[in-house]
C-alpha cells in the first residue's frame, strides 16, 4: 500500500476526508491542512482526477533526520531517485518548514537538488534538468521538527487548477473552495430533489460551473491536460487509462441527463464575460443561464421548473477602505431579498465576519470556519422555509476591549455633550485612542440632509461617524490589528446608536513620498453640516479627509471675526471653508488658491450653499508659491494652512518645514500695512524659521485654536499670527522671497 496524503485549505479536512473514504481509503484520517491515506496507484490516480477539495496528492518516499543541510543533503541523495526519474527527465523541488532548524526554504530546495544531481553525475555522469512549469516529476521536501518527509507530488500543480478558467473576477474564487462551500450547503441533495442553483454575484462563475460538474458527476480534472505522475517512472499508464476511462463514460452520461438549473447574475457586464468563457470551456455553458442583474433586486427564476433551490454566493468582504457601509447597505437588501422571494429555498453565504452576517436579517441554522486564501471567513448556511417575517436586529455583544471603548465614549458623551449643545458645535472628536490598544480617532458629524437635488425622504439630523485608524506598529500581527479595529468601529456605533452603514472606517498614513490625499472610494455621497449656522459639504468616504478639517473650528471662527471689511486671501484653500466664513463675516473680497480643480468644486459648492455668489468670491487654481510670485493683490488677512507634503506633478514638490520660510515671505509682499497672516499646519515636528522675526512680528497662539475636544492632541496643529514690521530704510523686508523657486 503507498503511504498518501492530501493536502487541502484549511477547514476543509473532515469534508476532504469523508470526499476520499467514498473514493476508497477506507483508513482517511485527517491532519492539519490535509488528510494522511494509504492505497493503491489506482487509488492514488483516482484521488488526482475525482477529488474537488484537494489542492495536491503526495506520495511519501522517504522520511529521515535533518537538523543540519548535511544530514538533508545525505536523506535525499539516499534515495535511489533512478526508480522515479529518467536521467534526461525533468524535476522541481517544493520545500516546506516549521519549528526546524532549517527554514529557509529556497535553501532547502537547493540543497535537496544538488543532492538528486550529484547521485545521476556519480552514476551516469549525467544530469536531469530543471522545469518549475511542468516536469517529469515534482518534489515535494517537507521538514516539520527537523525532521524530513521526501514526497512525489503525483498531481503537479494545484488540483484546483481545473483546466477550464479562461478569466476572473478581481476577487477569483479557488475551486476546491466553491466545492466545500457546495458540500457543505448540501447542493448535491437539492439537486436529487429537483432544486435549482442560483449565484447572485457570480463573478467569473467558479460556483456555477463547481455545481453543475458535481451534478453531472464530472470528475473535476478531466479537463487537466498535466499531471505530476505522466512523467514518473512508475506511472502505470494502462491503469490511468482505465480510471480515466470510466470518469468520461460516467461524465457523458451524467451531462445527458443534466438539466439547465444553473442561474447566475452579478452587476458587472465585464465580469460576466468572463463567466460565459468559463462555462463554455467548462462545457457547461448549455446548462448555466448567466445575465446582467444587482443582488438587491433578485428574483426568483421563472424559467425553470425547479420549484426550491439553494442560492449560495461570494459577496464582496469590504477589505478595502471606505467599503464596509455600502456593504451594510447591500446585505441588508440582499437579505430581503431571500426572505421575501426564496421561501422554501436554502442558502448559503461566505461573510468575512459575524457584523457582515448579523446584516442580512437572517437566522443561520449552520456556521462553518472556512479560510479564503489567509483570510478567515464564515460560510452560513440557512433555511429560507418560514423567513416570510424579518427578525429582530440582533446586536452583537461587545468583547471586553470593545466595552472598554464603548465606556469610554460614553463618558466624555455625557461629559461634553452640554458644552456642544451650548456652544452649537455639532461635529467634533469623540475618542483620540484614548485607550492605546485601540489606537483611532472618532469624529461625530450631525448631518442635517444629502447635498443632492432630488427629493429626500430620510429624516434628519442624523448621526454620522468618521474612524480614522492611526497604522498599528509592524510587530502587531494583522489579524490582531483588524480585530482590534472592527470591535472598535462596532463599540462606537454601539455606544452612540450609529448604525454600521453610517460609520467610515480609514487607515490614515503618510505614503511613501507623497502627500496623505487621495481617492479611497467612489461613492459621491455628499452629505451636509452645520458649523456657525453655515451650511458646508463633506464627504466621509471618499477621501481620506472630509472636506471639513475639525481641528479648524477655533481658527475658522476667528477668520470670520476678523474678517469685516478686509481683503482675504485663502492659500492651500482645500474646500475653502475658511473663505466663506470670511465672506459671511463681511469680506470686502475673498480670493481661494489650490491646485486642485476637485476641491475648487467643492469650494464652489460651499459658496453656492450659503447664498455667497458674485465676482468678489474669487476661485484660483494654481501652483501656491508660484501664484504668490506673480500676484500683483493686496491682502488685509491671508490664510495659509499648507500640506505638510506634496509632490503633484502639476506643480513643484512642497515640504512646510523646508519652504515654509519662502512662502510667508511671498506672503508679505502682498500683505497691507497693519494686516495679519494666520499661518497653520499639522508636521508635528514643525520648527518655526527664527529669520522670520526680521520681517514679521510672530506670535504663536497654537493653544488657543485647538478645540477642547481635541485637547488629547495638542500638536494636531501648530499655528501663528505674523504681523508686518516696520520696513528699515533701503533694505529688503523679505529677503526669503528673493530665493529662486526650486526645479
Amino acid at each position: 500500500m503507498l503511504p498518501l496524503f492530501a493536502t487541502c485549505p484549511k477547514g476543509l479536512e473532515l469534508l476532504l476526508r469523508d470526499e476520499l473514504r467514498a473514493l476508497g481509503a477506507e483508513d482517511a484520517h485527517e491532519a492539519l491542512a490535509g488528510v494522511h491515506f494509504s492505497g493503491t496507484l489506482e487509488l492514488a490516480y483516482r484521488a488526482c482526477l475525482w477529488s474537488r477539495l484537494a489542492s495536491r496528492i503526495l506520495l511519501c518516499i522517504a522520511e529521515f533526520e535533518a537538523v543540519d543541510s548535511d544530514a538533508l543533503y545525505a536523506g535525499v541523495q539516499a534515495i535511489d531517485w533512478s526508480e522515479h526519474l529518467a536521467s534526461d527527465g525533468t524535476f522541481a523541488v517544493a520545500a516546506v518548514s516549521s519549528a526546524s532548524a532549517l527554514h529557509h526554504t529556497q535553501y532547502i530546495a537547493l540543497r535537496s537538488k544538488d543532492a538528486l544531481v550529484d547521485q545521476f553525475r556519480e552514476r551516469t555522469g549525467e544530469r536531469p534538468n530543471v522545469d518549475v512549469e511542468q516536469p517529469s516529476i515534482r518534489i515535494n521536501v517537507r521538514i516539520h521538527r527537523d525532521r524530513a518527509t521526501v514526497s512525489i507530488d503525483l498531481s503537479g500543480t494545484p488540483l484546483h487548477r481545473r483546466g477550464w478558467r479562461q478569466g476572473q473576477g478581481a476577487a477569483p474564487l479557488k475551486e476546491n473552495l466553491a466545492c466545500a462551500m457546495l458540500l457543505r450547503a448540501g447542493w448535491p441533495a437539492v439537486f436529487a430533489a429537483g432544486g435549482a442553483l442560483v449565484d447572485p454575484m457570480c463573478g467569473a462563475g467558479t460556483l456555477l460551473i463547481e455545481g453543475a460538474l458535481m451534478a453531472a458527476d464530472a470528475a473535476p480534472g478531466l479537463q487537466r491536460e498535466y499531471f505530476g505522475f505522466r512523467g514518473w517512472r512508475k506511472h502505470d499508464a494502462a491503469v490511468w487509462d482505465g480510471v480515466l476511462g470510466d470518469a468520461r463514460a460516467r461524465a457523458e452520461k451524467g451531462f445527458r441527463e443534466l438539466k439547465p438549473v444553473f442561474f447566475g447574475y452579478d452587476h458587472d457586464p465585464h465580469v460576466l464575460n468572463e463567466a460565459k468563457r468559463n462555462a463554455r470551456a467548462a462545457g457547461v455553458a448549455g446548462f448555466v443561464h448567466l445575465a446582467r442583474q444587482s443582488a438587491e433586486h433578485l428574483k426568483r427564476p421563472g424559467d425553470s421548473d425547479a420549484a426550491s433551490g439553494l442560492v449560495i454566493c461570494n459577496p464582496p468582504y469590504g477589505e478595502r477602505l471606505g467599503e464596509r457601509a455600502q456593504l451594510g447597505t447591500l446585505y441588508r437588501a440582499f437579505g430581503e431579498q431571500l426572505r421575501t422571494e426564496f421561501v422554501g429555498w436554502r442558502a448559503a453565504i461566505l461573510v468575512s465576519d459575524d457584523e457582515l452576517g448579523h446584516a442580512l436579517g437572517l437566522r443561520a441554522d449552520k456556521r462553518y470556519v472556512l479560510y479564503n486564501g489567509a483570510l478567515e471567513c464564515r460560510l452560513l448556511t440557512f433555511d429560507l422555509t418560514a423567513v416570510a417575517a424579518p427578525r429582530e436586529r440582533v446586536v452583537r455583544p461587545l468583547s471586553e476591549g470593545g466595552q472598554a471603548v464603548a465606556n469610554r465614549i460614553g463618558k466624555t458623551q455625557r461629559h461634553l455633550r452640554k458644552r456642544f449643545e451650548r456652544e452649537g458645535i455639532s461635529c467634533y472628536r469623540i475618542y483620540d485612542a484614548d485607550l492605546p490598544e485601540y489606537a483611532a480617532a472618532i469624529d461625530v458629524y450631525t448631518v442635517i440632509g444629502r447635498d443632492v437635488s432630488s427629493e429626500q425622504t430620510e429624516a434628519f439630523p442624523q448621526t454620522w461617524l468618521h474612524v480614522q485608524e492611526y497604522a498599528p506598529p509592524p510587530d502587531i500581527p494583522e489579524q490582531i490589528a483588524r480585530d482590534r479595529l472592527r470591535d472598535l468601529v462596532h463599540a462606537a456605533g454601539v455606544a452612540l446608536d450609529v448604525p454600521r452603514e453610517r460609520i467610515a472606517v480609514k487607515t490614515r498614513y503618510r505614503a511613501k513620498g507623497g502627500s496623505n490625499y487621495g481617492r479611497f472610494d467612489q461613492r459621491n455621497e455628499f452629505l451636509l453640516v452645520e458649523e456657525g449656522g453655515l451650511k458646508l459639504r463633506v464627504n466621509l468616504f471618499d477621501y481620506l479627509d472630509t472636506g471639513l478639517f475639525l481641528d479648524h473650528r477655533p481658527v475658522r471662527a476667528r477668520i470670520r471675526e476678523l474678517a469685516r471689511d478686509k481683503r482675504f486671501l485663502n492659500l492651500f484653500c482645500y474646500t475653502a471653508t475658511a473663505s466663506v466664513h470670511a465672506a459671511i463675516g463681511g469680506a470686502r473680497a475673498t480670493t481661494s488658491v489650490d491646485l486642485s480643480s476637485t476641491y475648487l468644486e467643492w469650494a464652489t459648492r460651499n459658496f453656492t450653499l450659503n447664498e455667497c455668489t458674485g465676482a468678489k468670491h474669487e476661485l484660483v487654481q494654481a501652483d501656491v508659491l508660484e501664484w504668490l510670485r506673480h500676484d500683483r493683490g493686496t491682502y488685509d488677512l491671508i490664510f495659509v494652512d499648507p500640506p505638510t507634503f506634496s509632490n503633484s506633478k502639476r506643480a513643484e514638490d512642497f515640504d512646510v518645514q523646508r519652504d515654509h520660510a519662502q512662502l510667508l515671505a511671498l506672503c508679505g509682499e502682498r500683505l497691507a500695512p497693519d494686516g495679519l497672516v494666520l499661518f497653520s499646519n499639522n508636521s508635528r515636528r514643525f520648527i518655526l524659521d527664527v529669520g522670520l522675526q526680521q520681517a514679521f512680528e510672530v506670535r504663536e497662539i497654537t493653544a488657543a485654536t485647538i478645540p477642547f475636544d481635541f485637547a488629547r492632541s495638542p500638536r494636531i496643529h501648530r499655528c501663528y499670527e505674523l504681523r508686518r514690521r516696520d520696513e528699515p530704510a533701503g533694505t529688503g523686508v523679505f529677503p526669503h522671497s528673493a530665493m529662486p523657486p526650486k526645479p
